[in-house]
C-alpha cells in the first residue's frame, strides 16, 4: 500500500515521523509530503520517504524573519498545493495531516479518492469543520470530544495519538544548559510554544503559591508577552528559557523534570502530553478535552480546573510532598505509552482505517 502522509507546514512533523515509521514497519510504502523545517534538525526518516515540497522559498528564510517567512508562506501556498494536485506518482491513500487554509484548501485537494485527514485540535468552528470533513472518505480524531464536535458519524474514527517514545532513545542526546543542570530540588517542567491559550500565565501566577521547587518555562513565545509574564512570577522561582529547543536537548529537561503540567485553558489534545507520556512522567492537566479523558482512563496525573491558580497550586504541592503518588502517576504513564498510545498500536488501526476507505 502507497500512503501520503502530507503535511504542508510540518506543523506536526514529530507525529508524521511516528506514524510513518510504523506504518513502515507494517509493510506499507510510505512518503511524507512537507516543507523543510526551519527550527532545527528534523526527525531522521525511519524506514520512508520524505519530500520537502511545499514553501521552497519561504523554507530558505530558516527561523530568522518569521513575519517574512509567513508572508511568503502565504504567497507560495496555492502554487504548492496545485504542485502536488499535478504530481505524477499516485498513491493508494492520501492522509492530510493538517491544512493550513482549510476553506481554501478543500477546494485544492487532487480529486483521486479515498483522502483522509487527522483533525489534531479540534475546536468549535461549526459549518467549516463539517464542510472540511464532508471533502474526506474519513476523518481522524484523538479524543471522543473531538468525534462529538464533528457531529460523530461512520466517516469519523477515535484513534489515540501516539506516545513519543523515539526521543527517549536518541544517540546525540545533549544535557541540559550549566545553570540549570546546576539547580538543586524538585522541578516542575512546562514544555512547549508558549501561546496564551496554553494558560502559561496561569501557571506562572500559581507558583506564588509553591515552595521548595522551581519552575521551568521552556519554548519559544508566540503571541505572548513574556514581560507579563516574567512581571507575573515569583523572583527566583521561575526560569525561561524563550527559545526552540531541539529534539536533541528535549531529553534532558523532561529527565530532569519532577512534574509535567499543562495548565491549557482550552485544548483537544497536545504533543507535549505525549512526550509526557513517553518519559514516564507524572503529571497535572487542566480538567479539558482529552486531558481529561486521558487522566480518567488511565491515570496519568492530576487534573485541576482551568484558569484557576490556587487549584494549580494546591495539585503541584501536593504531588511534589508526595513520591509515592507520582510514582504511581510515573508507571502509568510508561504502561500508557507502551501499550493503547504505541505507535504500532495506532499504524495498526490506522491501517484498517486505510482498508477500509479503500474497500469502500
Amino acid at each position: 500500500m502507497r500512503v501520503h502522509l502530507v503535511d504542508p507546514s510540518g506543523d506536526v512533523l514529530p507525529y508524521d515521523h511516528g506514524l510513518a515509521a510504523a506504518l513502515a514497519r507494517r509493510g506499507a510504502e510510505v512518503e511524507v509530503v512537507t516543507s523543510r523545517f526551519v527550527h532545527g534538525p528534523a526527525p531522521a526518516p525511519d524506514g520512508y520517504a520524505v519530500s520537502e515540497d511545499f514553501y521552497r522559498l519561504a523554507t530558505r528564510l530558516g527561523a530568522s524573519a518569521p513575519r517574512r517567512r509567513r508572508a511568503l508562506r502565504l504567497v507560495e501556498h496555492v502554487p504548492g498545493m496545485l504542485r502536488y494536485r499535478r504530481r505524477a506518482a499516485r498513491p493508494d491513500v492520501r492522509h492530510y495531516q493538517w491544512l493550513p487554509i482549510e476553506p481554501l484548501d478543500s477546494l485544492l485537494l487532487p480529486p483521486a479518492r479515498p483522502r483522509l485527514l487527522t483533525m489534531h485540535n479540534v475546536i468549535r468552528r461549526g459549518r467549516l469543520d463539517r464542510r472540511l470533513t464532508a471533502r474526506m472518505d474519513a476523518v481522524i480524531v484523538h479524543t471522543r470530544q473531538g468525534a462529538e464536535l464533528l457531529g460523530g458519524g461512520e466517516r469519523v474514527h477515535v484513534i489515540p495519538h501516539g506516545a513519543f517514545e523515539h526521543l527517549t532513545r536518541q544517540a546525540e542526546e545533549r544535557p541540559l544548559p550549566p545553570d540549570l543542570e546546576a539547580v538543586e530540588g524538585p522541578v516542575v517542567l512546562c514544555f512547549g510554544v508558549v501561546r496564551p491559550y496554553k494558560g502559561v500565565d496561569v501557571l506562572v501566577e500559581s507558583f506564588r503559591g509553591v515552595s521548595g521547587a522551581e519552575l521551568w518555562v521552556v519554548g519559544r513565545p508566540l503571541g505572548v508577552s513574556m514581560e507579563r509574564l516574567r512581571r507575573l512570577a515569583a523572583p527566583g522561582l521561575v526560569r525561561f528559557v524563550e527559545r526552540y529547543v531541539s529534539d536533541a536537548e528535549l531529553p534532558a529537561f523532561f529527565r530532569r523534570a519532577d512534574l509535567v503540567v499543562l495548565p491549557h485553558r482550552r485544548v483537544d489534545v497536545s504533543g507535549v502530553l505525549f512526550v509526557g507520556l513517553a518519559f514516564g512522567k507524572a503529571m497535572v492537566l487542566s480538567r479539558i478535552g482529552g486531558f481529561a479523558e486521558l487522566a480518567e482512563e488511565h491515570g496519568i496525573g492530576r487534573l485541576v480546573p482551568p484558569g484557576d491558580p490556587d487549584a494549580l497550586a494546591a495539585a503541584i504541592t501536593q504531588l511534589l510532598a508526595d513520591p509515592d503518588e507520582r510514582r504511581r502517576f510515573e508507571e502509568r504513564a510508561a504502561a500508557a505509552a507502551a501499550g493503547p498510545f504505541s505507535w504500532d498500536r495506532i499504524a495498526e488501526r490506522t491501517l484498517a482505517v486505510y482498508e477500509e476507505v479503500l474497500e469502500a
